[in-house]
């Protein structure tokens, strides 16, 4: 067993991950636990960067979910404004297709039953792969629509 010495510091827990702070960021502040809550406000401290993303991030959540297209403009001014290079480098590339952009978080229609069948040829090859021969495959393919 380790006996603690009175000349060396106690142990600091290292620092969480950048894949855990950004679970943090994107998440409902209301569904982290205290501890998550207080080292996020330390970070958010130590670094200006966090203190306007999460809300960025959630304005753009919730205009998505509520098809909200039209404050779109509004809000790349928003991130525009602010020193945040990544969004940046985000909202430019909705700059470049902004029309398709605008209109996914506007219309209603969707591409996912287009998209599904070509993922699901994919899942099934993929399954397969080294395995079967055209003729299971196609069998396969048949049977699992």
């Amino acid at each position: 067993s380790e006996v603690a010495h009175p000349h060396r510091p106690p142990v600091t827990p290292p620092p969480p991950k950048v894949r855990q702070i950004a679970s943090w960021l994107l998440r409902h502040p209301t569904s982290l636990d205290t501890e998550e809550q207080a080292t996020l406000a330390g970070i958010r401290a130590a670094c200006h960067h966090l203190a306007a993303l999460p809300a960025h991030a959630t304005e753009f959540a919730e205009m998505m979910a509520g098809r909200r297209g039209q404050q779109l403009n509004v809000w790349i001014a928003a991130v525009a404004a602010d020193d945040q290079p990544d969004l940046h480098s985000f909202t430019a590339g909705i700059k470049h297709d902004h029309d398709a952009v605008l209109n996914g978080l506007t219309l209603p229609h969707t591409s996912g039953a287009i998209e599904g069948r070509p993922n699901h040829i994919k899942i099934n090859k993929r399954q397969g792969h080294g395995r079967a021969k055209l003729d299971l495959f196609r069998e396969r393919d048949l049977l699992t629509t």
